[in-house]
């Protein structure tokens, strides 16, 4: 079966489609990781978004249940040069096509995804249209041009948790036996905006008990949990539209440690005065160099966010401490007086990449 990917800008793709039939709108963004495309496919900050993978051949180590970071898929759609159909790994429990296919997400292969990736980078990120139904290139390119882009979407609310719970889940062997031969050292209250599960993981490896809210808890709720410290999670949309979120943060400020990534740490800009703003095509994937003011050194990190801190906008008593030294955007911020020190790349509680305790 045929499948066309139409952008808004007039350029229209044709391939081979995969998992689900169908048609679905979303912006078209690219990841450069070479592994990892389950954890892509099922992380809550690509919500509403079409990913294209940069490397060309996807599914060659088929589908994994402990390697999601939610409960299910969260693309808009899934761009990918070659699909392996037969995955080789002992871990496999089935194939990206079938996977898809479960889910009803519609995916498109055979397509040059060097000549896609390019036009993103050169024009920006743009709303497309990936359809196995519709085969008129003008009609599909209409529809990209009239779906409404992700600036002013609050993603947010369509993606948190229905409740808060404690996070009991997802430690491997090596995990269990540091939090069985050990108390918690810290209560982390998780605030869920779209969180990956890997975050929850990393929490509990560090001896943190962990409690996750909805990123719709006001900050009374949060604070009637008593924790050591707040995290802020990743999440999918423009921060400027999560209001509700900037409101609740801005009453923690000074209550609480507060350290937070992606769409977290956007928010946290937001709610000490800061202004955000949208990257051309955003950061997505395993190889992003970032500069550590603190310590001198560049980190590799895995980042995937469309939005950013403006540091000319931050306050004075705030300290930008990160840099992707790709494009010299912000990464990391501290208050200068109220930051919990020494803050290192060790830190078991508190990260140095875009932080910001009080």
């Amino acid at each position: 079966m045929h499948a066309k990917l139409a952008l808004e800008d007039g350029t229209v793709y044709t391939g081979r489609a995969f998992g689900a039939a169908g048609e679905t709108i979303g912006e078209v963004v690219f990841n450069t990781s070479m592994t990892g495309y389950q954890e892509i496919l099922t992380d809550p900050s690509y919500r509403g978004q079409i990913v294209t993978m940069t490397y060309p051949l996807i599914g060659n180590y088929g589908i994994t249940p402990e390697d999601q970071e939610s409960r299910g898929l969260q693309v808009a759609g899934f761009v990918v040069r070659e699909l392996t159909r037969i995955p080789s790994n002992y871990r496999s429990q089935r194939d990206l096509d079938s996977y898809l296919q479960s889910a009803g997400v519609v995916g498109i292969e055979g397509i040059d995804t060097r000549a896609l990736v390019r036009r993103i980078r050169v024009r920006g990120t743009m709303t497309g249209v990936l359809s196995t139904s519709d085969c008129d290139h003008t009609s599909l390119v209409n529809k990209a041009r009239a779906a409404q882009g992700m600036t002013g979407r609050d993603l947010v609310s369509e993606v948190v948790p229905d409740r808060a719970s404690a996070w009991l889940q997802g430690c491997d062997a090596l995990s269990a036996h540091i939090l069985t031969a050990r108390p918690s050292e810290k209560h982390v209250v998780a605030v869920d905006y779209g969180m990956k599960w890997n975050i929850l993981r990393c929490l509990t490896q560090s001896g943190c008990q962990v409690t996750v809210v909805p990123g719709t808890s006001t900050a009374e709720e949060i604070l009637a949990h008593n924790p050591d410290g707040v995290f802020l999670s990743n999440g999918p949309g423009d921060p400027a539209a999560v209001g509700y979120a900037v409101e609740t943060i801005r009453k923690l400020i000074g209550q609480k440690p507060i350290f937070g990534i992606c769409l977290g740490h956007q928010l946290l800009g937001l709610a000490v005065g800061a202004k955000t703003f949208k990257l051309k095509f955003g950061h997505r994937g395993a190889n992003q160099p970032v500069l550590n003011k603190l310590t001198g050194q560049v980190e590799i990190t895995s980042q995937n966010h469309g939005f950013a801190v403006d540091p000319s906008t931050l306050p004075s008593d705030m300290e930008p401490t990160h840099f992707n030294l790709n494009d010299q955007t912000l990464e990391g911020m501290r208050h200068r007086s109220r930051v919990q020190r020494p803050v290192s790349p060790g830190s078991r509680l508190w990260p140095a990449r875009q932080q910001l305790p009080f």
